[in-house]
């Protein structure tokens, strides 16, 4: 037995992922399974995706979706504990611009901000057992709190890591955004970490009406920073499983396997927004603006 595996005797397994390039429809589709229907732990590791694709959080706001309790449709319980209701797409996104660059836009199952994602971000997700870390009561912020300990390791010596709020930054600027879901059972917690970006992806977002305090109302490229700037993105992964294996026992799993063990008529939540939805939103916004310019 080596020493490794010594360290590993009496810890949870996890399942790990590794993936390069997979859609990130496709692997919310699969998260948002593996936190439904599996009762294993996960990390899935996604080294990029191949297209620019906006992805908008349940609620528009950085926060998490939390099933347990009685939350009125279309309504959210946030981090802060407070219910919020949802956001609509012209609210968070230059729709124009988004329809006329044929930019996708996703909705996913989870709460937290809007994003813009690509070949330059580097998604990681732990879907486990609420059980699975001693300790840890399965709520938004003590989640949060453990994730970024965790993280701390990774980022030891490379930075001046710190959680911001929900966010995971160097210094002042965001390079991490969270969300979370957490059922009666289970819990997941993502990050999509900017290792590079384009900025021209940036100009489709607005800026929120509701950000960060430590934010200070800049604008998206004053806000954020390029992990690659830090350290190589082959470090950040390794380091990141390493650390996963201070509390789990790691298993690494194939793609393919898993697919073999996931119902293709799962209802999803998370959805493609239409093109005709995002053209009714801008016309709805262009809307109000009118009436309101002429009242």
């Amino acid at each position: 037995m080596t020493i490794s595996q010594t360290r590993n005797v009496g810890l949870p397994l996890m399942k790990l992922v590794r993936w390069k390039g997979v859609p990130i429809l496709q692997q919310l589709h699969l998260e948002e399974q593996l936190l439904r229907t599996s009762s294993e732990n996960w990390c899935i590791i996604n080294d990029g995706a191949n297209d620019p694709t906006i992805v908008m959080g349940i609620s528009g706001f950085i926060f998490t979706s939390y099933e347990v309790g009685l939350v009125p449709r279309n309504y959210i319980v946030g981090l802060d504990g407070l219910i919020h209701t949802n956001r609509k797409p012209a609210q968070l996104l230059k729709l124009d611009s988004v329809l006329n660059d044929r930019i996708p836009v996703i909705r996913r199952y989870t709460g937290g901000g809007t994003v813009v994602v690509d070949c330059g971000t580097v998604f990681v997700t732990f879907i486990c057992n609420k059980d699975a870390v001693p300790g840890l009561q399965p709520y938004p912020q003590p989640i949060m709190s453990w994730s970024s300990l965790l993280y701390a390791l990774v980022f030891r010596g490379f930075g001046d890591f710190s959680l911001r709020e929900n966010d995971y930054a160097f210094g002042n600027h965001k390079f991490g955004g969270n969300a979370q879901s957490i059922t009666k059972n289970r819990w997941i917690h993502h990050t999509s970490f900017l290792w590079d970006y384009e900025a021209r992806n940036m100009a489709y977002l607005k800026l929120p009406a509701r950000a960060p305090e430590y934010r200070v109302a800049r604008d998206h490229l004053e806000f954020i920073c390029r992990m690659k700037d830090y350290m190589p993105r082959s470090v950040f992964v390794d380091r990141t499983i390493k650390a996963v294996e201070t509390h789990f026992s790691v298993r690494p799993v194939e793609l393919e396997a898993m697919e073999t063990n996931l119902n293709s008529k799962f209802p999803h939540s998370t959805k493609l927004l239409t093109e005709q939805e995002l053209e009714a939103a801008a016309f709805e916004s262009h809307f109000e603006k009118a009436l309101s310019h002429s009242l």
